[in-house]
Formats: structure tokens, C-alpha cells, sequence
């Protein structure tokens, strides 16, 4: 799930840079969009993480 949702993100944003904001340059595009999903990435590993450490405690 959290690879789908990074490459979702990845594209939303490209295509929002692109088209709603203007911005022409490809680099600048790519740099956008690949920390946008990598952010996606690591918000949700950290998450999952968080959710699974949580469910260890309440065993104890």
C-alpha cells in the first residue's frame, strides 16, 4: 500500500507543479515530486512503526 500511495503521490504532484503552478522546469519538477513521495514514504513506514510498537506495549 505505502508503494502505491508513493507513486500516486509522485504523479499528483508532478501534475500539479506542471500544470497548477507553472513551473517549466523538469529538474525542479522532479526534485518536487520525488520529495513529496518520498515524504509520503516515510510518513507512513513511520506510522506503521508507531502503530505496531503501540500493539506490543498493550500485550505487556
Amino acid at each position: 500500500m505505502q508503494e502505491i500511495l508513493t507513486a500516486v503521490t509522485y504523479l499528483v504532484v508532478w501534475l500539479i507543479c506542471q500544470r497548477v503552478i507553472g513551473i517549466e522546469s523538469g529538474l525542479v519538477n522532479l526534485i518536487i515530486s520525488l520529495s513529496a513521495a518520498v515524504g509520503v514514504y516515510v510518513l507512513m513506514a513511520w506510522k506503521a512503526y508507531r502503530d505496531k510498537k503501540r500493539g506490543e506495549d498493550d500485550r505487556r
